[in-house]
């Protein structure tokens, strides 16, 4: 008899219920069935094929509508990430803003998954490795591990503690480099309590390793099985193009999502980033999105966090936020925000962050709205920026532009061209 049958060991993660209970009666013929504590209904109950078929509950928010990640990635996500940088307490009173402990964070977390959210982005190095230990302690305690899709990253220096620096040689804990991949991905599948990382990002690049390094390094992560799809983020286009590039042509695992800085007040994404993402169909997770409280403050007249300083666009933002909000009924400038950036591209996971559960069922209801077209180009004009050279002289491209329609002065010059959209 299997081991298994009538204990798990002690480090199995799997959801239990209360079949076993009901079922495990002397002469029950569903007694022991399932080595995962399932017992199947009774057969009886199902009286024609169909009945094995039958469509899952209406989900009970927008967040349970899930998406596929990018078209190079059919796992299937919640429509807005949750990001748990403010989970945990060692950054309290740094740019996180405020932070929850053990307790508060699990209560969040439950807010995000109990409203059909299955994405939460971690990093090694978040609230000085805090933030793992309480995604991981969270999932045990639900026993949801396999439910969810956990992104984490490594690069940053992990060994960084408040209580004083890493007192050993701590050269080669931080980096691109193969070492610094190993030992982080070691101690990221230790605190989240798992055997494997969903999504594992390169947090940033730091121009000490090659991209045969790298991609190599990665590539057998994957194959061993420790990591199931690759992330960069906060990274020059032209390396992760080349990097992409290089894993194609040795028949490796190539990045699949991006993650980034990018809001309707910090645009430079628009740039490079977001046409390089839609040519190698990489999925796209901005960060800051909610541009860290400062368009809502300038609006609501709030103390605003003094690390995020306005900008020159703010003013006429603000005015165009508040205007379009007013217009669909009254919502908040927080979900105007959403609404613009999930426009903006295909394949856009915003990653929300924060402490306030209010607040993240405002940023759920947000996937409701849909913005008109000329709400969107008003946006984009009251945060208009420079995309510089070649493209202010020759033109943007024009799958991304309104209309389809070019705005290069040479394009038209022998007859009218509309694009079609790129989806």
């Amino acid at each position: 008899m299997s081991p298994f049958i009538n204990d798990h060991p002690a480090e199995a993660n799997v959801p239990t219920n209360d079949f076993k209970a009901r079922n495990t009666t002397a002469g029950s013929p569903f007694h022991e069935t399932s080595v995962h504590d399932y017992t199947p209904s009774d057969p009886k109950e199902r009286t024609s094929f169909f009945a094995l078929i039958q469509p899952p509950p209406e989900p009970k928010t927008e967040l349970g509508v899930y998406r596929l990640l990018s078209p190079s990635a059919g796992i299937r996500v919640s429509p807005l990430c949750l990001g748990a940088m403010n989970l945990g307490t060692q950054w309290t009173g740094l740019f996180a803003g405020k932070t929850l402990d053990l307790d508060g964070a699990c209560k969040y977390l439950d807010t995000y998954y109990d409203s059909g959210g299955n994405w939460v982005d971690v990093a090694s190095n978040y609230q000085d490795g805090q933030s793992e230990y309480i995604v991981g302690e969270w999932m045990k305690r639900r026993g949801n591990r396999d439910d969810m899709v956990i992104s984490t990253k490594y690069t940053s220096n992990y060994m960084i503690r408040k209580e004083g620096f890493y007192q050993g040689i701590g050269i080669n804990y931080t980096g691109n480099q193969k070492k610094s991949l190993m030992l982080s991905l070691k101690k990221s599948l230790a605190a989240l309590q798992t055997s494997y990382l969903d999504i594992l990002y390169v947090h940033y690049w730091d121009y000490t390793t090659s991209i045969p390094e790298m991609m190599q390094s990665l590539n057998d992560v994957v194959r061993s099985g420790s990591v199931h799809y690759l992330g960069i983020s906060d990274t020059p286009a032209w390396i992760v193009a080349a990097a992409n590039d290089y894993a194609a042509a040795h028949g490796m695992a190539q990045f699949v999502i991006y993650q980034g800085k990018w809001n309707l007040g910090e645009r430079d994404m628009e740039r490079e980033i977001i046409p390089m993402c839609q040519h190698y169909k990489m999925g796209i997770a901005p960060w800051g999105v909610l541009t860290q409280g400062r368009l809502q403050a300038a609006h609501t007249g709030e103390e605003r966090n003094m690390n995020v300083p306005p900008l020159p666009n703010d003013s006429g933002a603000v005015a165009k936020l508040a205007e379009i909000a007013k217009e669909l009924g009254g919502v908040s400038v927080s979900s105007v925000l959403i609404a613009w950036i999930r426009q903006k591209a295909s394949y856009v996971f915003p990653i929300i962050g924060g402490h306030n559960a209010t607040h993240l069922k405002e940023n759920i209801d947000a996937l409701k709205i849909t913005l008109s077209n000329a709400q969107m180009a008003a946006l984009d004009q009251s945060a208009a920026f420079d995309p510089g050279f070649p493209f202010n002289l020759f033109g943007t491209d024009p799958h991304a532009n309104p209309g389809g329609m070019p705005n290069s002065p040479f394009t038209g010059t022998a007859g009218q061209i509309r694009f079609v959209p790129r989806a």
